[in-house]
């Protein structure tokens, strides 16, 4: 009679080992989220964007845009640098209200 006692303790030992883990696992995935939820949301309303993934993707793709313009001019290739700035920009003032 002792032995089942003494796996049943074992087995609610590690069942709360493992409970802990998964719980401190969740507490820091949860942390994560919503620091990336807060930063996304404090980009999209000083941006004046909406929070939607679409607008956040336009970001993105004007800030390439823009990166590829610099690199042209670094390159001292003006004309493709001026297209690249241009659609940048172009887009990027779209987003931004």
């Amino acid at each position: 009679m002792q032995t089942g006692g003494f796996f049943e303790w074992l087995g609610q030992a590690l069942g709360a080992v493992i409970r802990f883990i998964v719980e401190g696992l969740g507490w820091l995935f949860d942390l994560f989220a919503n620091a990336g939820s807060s930063f996304l949301h404090g980009l999209s309303s000083a941006l004046g964007l909406q929070t939607s993934v679409l607008s956040l993707v336009a970001l993105v793709i004007g800030l390439l845009l823009l990166a590829a313009a610099v690199r042209a001019f670094i390159k001292r290739s003006f004309v493709m640098g001026t297209i690249w700035a241009l659609l940048g920009l172009w887009l990027l003032s779209w987003l931004i209200n």
